[in-house]
């Protein structure tokens, strides 16, 4: 290695929704911002970016449309020192070629998905060779123990929160003054056939409930001390503030999941589906983890499509939740964040 900072090549694509590409932005933004190195994220669906981060065009990212097919004649001193497959994505066969081509291999990433699973740290880190070129993957994945990759976290997270205005927010898109026994509420969902209950929980509830729903083109409107207010979609750094401002926030997939952690509020979770209820066994692992699991189980499962929602009760445990919630966000920041850990993971491997 040189005294060059390193490069690095992202590849991600875009499956549905907004997951995948938020991800894969936050950490080449902090790779390049925070750590100062070369990053190029080969995307091949840029769509989603120009909602999450409207300016990433002239960020310190160069975003790259993933071309398909991949250009056949591969130069070797084009592949970066550390390549990034995120979430099992598969890399253009000449891209790999070039990659073996090089006089001295580069660092070979697999980024997985998210879970709390307990076979997750044993995994993390663990080699693959290649069966036929002479190149070695590490599977690299997320997690919530010192075994793991870590959460995305910038550097400067407390710092901006703390000069977060609250009340300019709420002005900004139209909302009056909190009520002071308002509950406050934000909702980013997949699809639920529980939302009509939901609905029917809050129209009833003996205290006014106000629901954000950023991204949602319907009017908004007030049934019996239910507010609905739809906001716009908003880029990712907006979309913390929102988390910030309400008392309870309702997430869904990954990044949404882990920004909620980080705000240290209460929260609900809305994994993504998977065909046999595979996705179960890891909501009921992170909640086997946290510190208000028992708590947060009924409700989070019935939201997940297991159970009767009972808005009435959990309602109720919303107090009791704020200091676990708080405690848990600032074990989580005690410990290093993924892109530092996946900096520290290569550098020894770049020498």
């Amino acid at each position: 290695m040189t005294n060059m900072p390193p490069s690095c090549d992202i590849f991600c694509t875009v499956v549905d929704n907004y997951g995948d590409a938020a991800v894969c932005w936050r950490l080449a933004r902090q790779l390049a911002t925070e750590h100062g190195w070369q990053v190029r994220l080969w995307i091949d669906d840029p769509a989603p970016l120009a909602r999450l981060a409207p300016d990433f065009v002239t960020g310190p990212v160069a975003v790259r449309l993933w071309p398909d097919p991949w250009p056949t004649a591969g130069e070797a001193d084009d592949v970066a020192d550390v390549v990034i497959e995120a979430f099992a994505c598969e890399l253009p066969p000449t891209y790999v070629e070039a990659m073996a081509a090089r006089s001295r291999p580069p660092v070979w990433l697999n980024l997985e998905y998210l879970s709390a699973e307990t076979w997750v740290a044993g995994c993390h880190g663990l080699p693959s060779p290649h069966p036929r070129l002479p190149l070695v993957k590490n599977f690299y994945f997320p997690g919530f123990d010192a075994g793991t990759g870590g959460l995305l976290r910038e550097h400067d997270y407390e710092a901006w929160r703390g000069h977060f205005d609250e009340a300019a927010f709420r002005a900004e898109f139209g909302l009056p003054r909190k009520a002071p026994d308002e509950i406050t509420i934000s909702l980013f969902s997949y699809a639920n056939p529980a939302w009509p209950r939901l609905v029917e929980g809050w129209t009833d509830s003996p205290r006014p409930i106000r629901v954000l729903r950023p991204g949602c083109t319907e009017d908004s409107r007030t049934e019996g001390n239910l507010s609905l207010h739809s906001l716009p979609f908003l880029p990712q750094q907006r979309y913390d503030e929102l988390l910030w401002t309400c008392d309870l926030n309702f997430v869904r997939g990954e990044d949404s999941f882990v920004r909620a952690q980080w705000a240290g509020r209460p929260f609900v979770w809305q994994i993504y589906p998977q065909a046999q209820d595979a996705h179960l066994p890891k909501l009921e692992a992170f909640l086997a983890i946290h510190p208000a699991g028992k708590v947060l189980r009924p409700f989070w499962l019935a939201w997940n499509g297991v159970g009767q929602l009972n808005w009435e009760k959990f309602a109720t445990s919303l107090p009791a939740l704020e200091d676990p919630m708080r405690r848990w966000s600032k074990t989580l920041a005690g410990r290093p964040d993924l892109a530092a850990g996946l900096v520290q993971f290569c550098l020894p491997r770049l020498k």
